[in-house]
Parts: C-alpha cells; sequence; structure tokens
C-alpha cells in the first residue's frame, strides 16, 4: 500500500462518530498517459487502471493492481464516511427511517392446490419469510425464514415458487448482493429440503403437473452472462445432466443480447419459448411440451421470428392471447388457436388505441385483465375473452395499480401505492367490482400531511413530460425550497409515483421531491422508449434538464436547493446532466452507475444494453455516445456541485469501475472547493446492484444519502424526530 493511502485510512478510522473536523484530502488517484484511438479520434483515459483485472487489454488477472484498486477504493470510503460521520442529525434520521421501515409487508396470497402461501416481512427482518396455510381455515405456520438461518442479512430470498400442487416449493438465494441465484425445492408439510441444488443464476420457468420435475433458466457458465440455458429438471436427478430444451446463441449478432426465455403452462401441454434480441424485441415460439418430452423435438407454432416488435402471451387450454407491439407501438391483443396458428387465422381482440398503451394482460376464471398505461398512470379494465370491455376497475386514489389474478379464480388481488401512500392491496371481486381492503401496513405516516401533484412540462424540443411532486401540505412554495428531482429514462422502465418510505423524512423537514417521467420509459408506450434510446439518447437528459428548470421557473426551488438522484440508467442520467449543465444542481448522486460509454460494452452483463445505447465500435454510434459519456465529458475547471457516486462490489450488471474512473476524474478537474463541493465515492464490498441488502445496510445508505442532501441543499433535520425507537 503506498504510504500516502495507509497513513490517510488511518487517520480516517480514528476520526470520532459526529466530528466537525474538516474532510479529509482526496486520495492520491495517479494519472496515466493511456491515450487510444476511435474512429481517428483520440480518447485519454487517465484513470484507466482503476479498471484492474477487468480491462480486457490485460488478458489476465493481476493480483497487485487489483489490490492497489482495493486500497485505493477504501481511502474514498474513508474520505466519505468521514464526510457522514460528521453531519447533525444522524440518530435521530436514523431512528425516523427504522421507524418507517419497520411496518410490516405481506405478499398476495397465492393459492396451489389446498395450500395457500403468503411472505410477510415484519420489524428489522432483512428478508420476508414464506408462511402456509395447509387448507383455508387452517393455521398460517413459518416454511421458509432466511433471517433465522442467516442473520447477518447478507443471503438474500430472491423468489419462491410452490409447485402446481402446494407439495414443493423451490426458492432461489444469492449473498452479498450478487444476484447469483442457487435453487433449492423444500417440502411444504414440514419444510424439510430436498437435495437438490442448481447453482449459476437460476430460476424457475414452470413447474409440470405432478409436482416431480421443473422448467429453470441457469447460465452455463456463471463467467458469461450470455450463456444463458433452458433446461428440465427432474428431482433427484444430477442436475449436470439436466436435459437441454434451448441455449442462448453461441455466436453470430445475437449471442450477446438477452438471450433465451420460458414459461411452462399451468396444464404442462404448451411451452412459451422466447428469444431477447433486443430492448423490447422479441422472437417467441409456442412448443408441443408432451411431444418434446417424448422425442426432443420441438414442435409447434413459430409466432414471430425476426421482427423489430415485442411478444408475449398468456395461455388457456389451447388458445394464446398474444400481446405485442408489432405494427402498434402502444400495443395490441390477438386471440390464436394454438392447434391452427398461421396468421390468417389470429384475431384481434383489442386493437391499439392512441391514448394509452397496453403495460400486462393476465387471466382470471371469467375475465382478461389489462393493464393500461395512460398518462403515466394506471387504468385497470376487465374484458371478456373476446375482447369486449365488461368493466373499469376503479383505483383508491392518484397512484400506481396493478392487479394480481388467479386463472382458475374470479378473485383478484388490487395492490395501490402513492408518494404519500403505503402500497396496500385490496381483495376484489371480478364479477361484482366489489372491493374490500386484504392489508394496509401500519406505516407511522398519514397520507392527509402531504400533498401529491401530477403536473406537465415542455421539454427542450416541446414534448410534453409528466412530473409527479410531493411535499408537506401549508408549505410556502418561495423558490428556495430543498428538493430532490429522481429520474431514469431507458429500458421502457415507468418512473411512477410509487410510495417510498425513505423521503418522509425529507418531506416532513420541509423539502420538496419529484419524480419525472422522461422518454426512454414507457410512460407513453414504445414509442416513448424508442425516443429515448440510441441516437435519441439526449432526448432522456434534455427532459430531466427541463424538469430541473420547470421546477424553478414555478417557484418550487432554485439551483442552489436542487439536487438530483438516479441509479443505474439514471446514475448515467445524473452523471450526464452534472457535465451537461453543472450550473443547474447543488448536489447530485450518482448510483451504480453506467459512465464510461466508450467501453461500457466490455464488461459483465454490457453487451446486452447495446440495443438501448448503440456500440461504440460503430462510428455512427460512437458519435453520440462521445457526445454525452459523462466520464468523458468531464472539463478542467468547471465548478461541479457536490457529487456523491455509488458503487457496489459485487455488482454482476453495472461494473464499479465506472464510478471509480468517474470519482477520479471529477476529484482531480474540478475547480470547486473540495469541502463545500466535494466529490465523493462510496464503493461498497458488501452489495451489488442494490438487491439484497440487510435492513441496517437500507437504514445507512438511505440516511447517508438524505444526509448529503441535506448538507448541501440547505435542509435540516431535527435533533429528535417521532417514530424515535
Amino acid at each position: 500500500m503506498p504510504p500516502r493511502l495507509s497513513l490517510f485510512i488511518a487517520l480516517a478510522a480514528a476520526l470520532p462518530a459526529a466530528s466537525a473536523a474538516p474532510l479529509p484530502p482526496v486520495p492520491e488517484s495517479p494519472q496515466s498517459d493511456i491515450v487510444y484511438t476511435l474512429h481517428d479520434q483520440k480518447i485519454a483515459d487517465p484513470y484507466r487502471w482503476l479498471e484492474g483485472s477487468a480491462a480486457p487489454e490485460l488478458g489476465h488477472p493481476d493480483p497487485a493492481l487489483d489490490r492497489r484498486v482495493r486500497e485505493w477504493s477504501l481511502a474514498q470510503n474513508a474520505r466519505t464516511q468521514a464526510f457522514f460521520d460528521a453531519q447533525p442529525g444522524r440518530a435521530a434520521l436514523d431512528a425516523r427511517l427504522r421507524s418507517l421501515f419497520r411496518p410490516d409487508s405481506v405478499s398476495v396470497p397465492l393459492i396451489r392446490g389446498s395450500r395457500e402461501f403468503v411472505s410477510r416481512r415484519s420489524g428489522d427482518d432483512s428478508n420476508a419469510v414464506l408462511f402456509v396455510r395447509d387448507t383455508p381455515t387452517g393455521a398460517e405456520r413459518e416454511l421458509l425464514n432466511l433471517n433465522r438461518t442467516h442473520p447477518d442479512g447478507r443471503t438474500s430470498l430472491a423468489r419462491t415458487t410452490p409447485s402446481l400442487e402446494g407439495e414443493l416449493v423451490a426458492f432461489a438465494t444469492f449473498k452479498s448482493g450478487d444476484e447469483n441465484t442457487t435453487l433449492r425445492v423444500l417440502n411444504a408439510a414440514d419444510g424439510t429440503l430436498l437435495p437438490d441444488i442448481i447453482t449459476g443464476k437460476a430460476a424457475v420457468a414452470g413447474w409440470l403437473p405432478g409436482g416431480r420435475a421443473f422448467i429453470y433458466s441457469k447460465l452455463r457458465d456463471i463467467r458469461n452472462p450470455h450463456s444463458r440455458e433452458i433446461r428440465l429438471h427432474r428431482l433427484g436427478e444430477d442436475p449436470s445432466r439436466d436435459r437441454l430444451i434451448c441455449a442462448q446463441h453461441e455466436s453470430g449478432p445475437f449471442a450477446t443480447t438477452g438471450g433465451p426465455f420460458a414459461e411452462l403452462d399451468s396444464e404442462g401441454r404448451w411451452l412459451i419459448l422466447g428469444y431477447h434480441k433486443g430492448w423490447g424485441v422479441n422472437d417467441l415460439r409456442v412448443c408441443d411440451f408432451p411431444h418434446w418430452l417424448a422425442t426432443g423435438e420441438l414442435r409447434g407454432p413459430v409466432i414471430a421470428e425476426n421482427a423489430h416488435a415485442a411478444y408475449s402471451g398468456v395461455i388457456r387450454g389451447d388458445t394464446l392471447f398474444l400481446r405485442t407491439t408489432e405494427g402498434a407501438l402502444n400495443g395490441r391483443l390477438f386471440k390464436i388457436n394454438l392447434r391452427d396458428a398461421s396468421r390468417d387465422k389470429w384475431s384481434e381482440i383489442i386493437p391499439p388505441q392512441p391514448d394509452r398503451s397496453i403495460a400486462n394482460v393476465s387471466l382470471a376464471k371469467d375475465f382478461i385483465a389489462v393493464s393500461w398505461n395512460e398518462n403515466a398512470l394506471t387504468r385497470l379494465e376487465l374484458r371478456d375473452f373476446e375482447g369486449a370491455i365488461v368493466r373499469d376497475l376503479p383505483q383508491p386514489g392518484v397512484g400506481v395499480a396493478w392487479l394480481t389474478t388467479d386463472e382458475k379464480s374470479n378473485i383478484a388481488h388490487l395492490s395501490f401505492s402513492s408518494l404519500n401512500e403505503p402500497q396496500s392491496t385490496y381483495r376484489v371481486d371480478l364479477t361484482s367490482g366489489e372491493r374490500s381492503l386484504y392489508f394496509r401496513p401500519a406505516q407511522p405516516v398519514s397520507p392527509a400531511d402531504y400533498e401529491v401533484k401530477q403536473l406537465f412540462y415542455k421539454s427542450k424540443d416541446g414534448t410534453r413530460v409528466p412530473l409527479f411532486v410531493a411535499h408537506k401540505k401549508g408549505i410556502r412554495l418561495d423558490g428556495a425550497r430543498p428538493t430532490i428531482l429522481w429520474g431514469y429514462g431507458g429500458f421502457s422502465v415507468s418512473q411512477r409515483p410509487w410510495f417510498n418510505s425513505a423521503i418522509i423524512p425529507w418531506l416532513d423537514a420541509g423539502g420538496v421531491y419529484a419524480v419525472a417521467g422522461l422518454r426512454g420509459g414507457s410512460e407513453y408506450g414504445e414509442a416513448w422508449h424508442r425516443d429515448g434510446m440510441l441516437e435519441k439518447k439526449q432526448n432522456v437528459f434534455d427532459d430531466f434538464i427541463a424538469a430541473a428548470e420547470f421546477l424553478i421557473a414555478e417557484k418550487y426551488t432554485s439551483p442552489a436547493h436542487l439536487g438530483v438522484k438516479g441509479g443505474s440508467n439514471g446514475g448515467l442520467l445524473t452523471g450526464a446532466v452534472l457535465t451537461q449543465r453543472p450550473d443547474l444542481f447543488s448536489a447530485v448522486n450518482v448510483g451504480v452507475p453506467l459512465l464510461d460509454m466508450l467501453r461500457y460494452q466490455h464488461f459483465l452483463m454490457a453487451r446486452v444494453w447495446v440495443p438501448e445505447y448503440g456500440d461504440p465500435a460503430r462510428e455512427a454510434d460512437f458519435r453520440w455516445l462521445s457526445a454525452y459519456s459523462p466520464y468523458h465529458n468531464i472539463r478542467r475547471g468547471v465548478k461541479y456541485p457536490a457529487t456523491l457516486i455509488e458503487a457496489g462490489e459485487n455488482d454482476t450488471r453495472v461494473h464499479p469501475l465506472h464510478a471509480r474512473k468517474m470519482a477520479a476524474r471529477l476529484q482531480a478537474e474540478t475547480a470547486g472547493d473540495p469541502l463545500t463541493r466535494p466529490i465523493l465515492l462510496r464503493v461498497d464490498f458488501d452489495s451489488g446492484h442494490g438487491a439484497g441488502k440487510s435492513f441496517d445496510m437500507r437504514v445507512r445508505d438511505t440516511a447517508d444519502n438524505l444526509l448529503f442532501f441535506a448538507r448541501h441543499l440547505g435542509l435540516r433535520f431535527p435533533e429528535e424526530t417521532k417514530g424515535k425507537s
């Protein structure tokens, strides 16, 4: 370890909690003279060494280099922790967050055979606990509790999948946020584990009737994210001999896209097989599963192949209800007889709608349930099996709703959430439309204390963009309210007014929280997504900048009191607006981000995202990527706002090298005062892309984020808060 780093870590570790000492100096970040050429352009990469052994040019692991990178990261962490330790109000904020995070959450009940399964999380539990009821009137009993078997909270429960008869439960776990799930199976009668273990980011795609086998997907090679396979596992057999159904292409243009996916219908008759060829683009076929079991031949109708559209479906008997964006970017629904699925026999039962897009389709006993995106909000509708409208399903308020149906029942569960209202679940009789409360968490929050508004603003090119704003009722909007603006803008992911208990202390202290529905998401269907990808990615940044300008113009806040926050693709967003408009913000949070967009495709699973962002190896793509790549657009002498960059060392999606390189370059180039506008980096060695954090880690990270924004936007949390534990 370099002497300066050793001394710095020792000094930082000795800082007392809540110290008011000045922020320690920035750790030394040596620059290299690496310059490479891409499409006749010379590109400096002075912090290439912070890629460690991940750099493809190395061709082999370099333990000494990796130790150097780790020591540098630890030094950055120590400096960042010193900043957080010096902020006032930490104990009271921690107590308030614990009270907000503790209320119970309960999943929608799942009935399989005579058994009912439900997951509950309560108190300080890091994982939900799976409970089972053996009969409709029987007592509920605990079946799977990782909080007991793994009390450190670093092992996470990803998913539970009961067999069709309810006799067995497959469950997947992963460790320290790496998302590399391992599948196990337990007996629902007594909780005993079966010997079957399947590793390799494994996930169940459907149980066979009888409960002695299931379809699953996994990576053939855990080091290769583009090696996904679909296999059949029979209980008690060696997983290494499981029959292969299909696999990701090993070469060609689709070898590094999302690859294969599968779903088996509840009767074990039809197997849906798809292949992701881009974001919002896939092939789809339906296979006669008993025929495959008998012969190994995948026989059945090809629904779509080499079409630039998305296809998904649900099956009842021999009928496929196909949702697609083919010829309709807002989506349409076809009814297809799988025994005669020629295209001229398809029946369109829900045509595309100009003012809303189909978000989801599911089946109940007598109904098709359709969830629509309409003006960035949810509309729920019931139709019969010929597509005729039966009724709308009203929601409890303005927010986000989703419906969970059971194909054998007309009883469904409607879940609803808003920025000021925790997720509540209602039991709905689809036949009558009657609704009754199933579960509402006992949150220490009164929705009536807060105001939530949906607003609209115009982006740079005149596009109308939705914006949700929340604040405490009665506060004066004087143009100086500390405000956090959240955005994402990519991969057809909608940003809607979900309840987020982490923002309640911010609102209680007089702050404003805003969520922008940027292009790149699915707020207005696939057209909205495509207007924020590839060569149109700058639209996303323009939309976000326009949201900030709107909040300032409408007297919510000012640049001195405005901060922005985003994670993953949203981290790319905040990194980009940081470099494009550093004058517009006083604090920027860049979470688990992509930031070096000229090399991103070399690391982990990033080639999957080439259809969304483009490939810098292609000259046309290079032009737009280099124009906004945050790491390459840092300018010496600019006073950048205070910035907190966060990464997870175990991230299997976005490599932490992006955060490391960006932090080093910003620290070297900014003209801002390192005490009043610090560039901070935290690399969490116990987490990944965000999933799988323990209860205590969630409290810590949330408090740190809020304290960072409070310090730089002029908000002060009270030393004592209600809900103290």
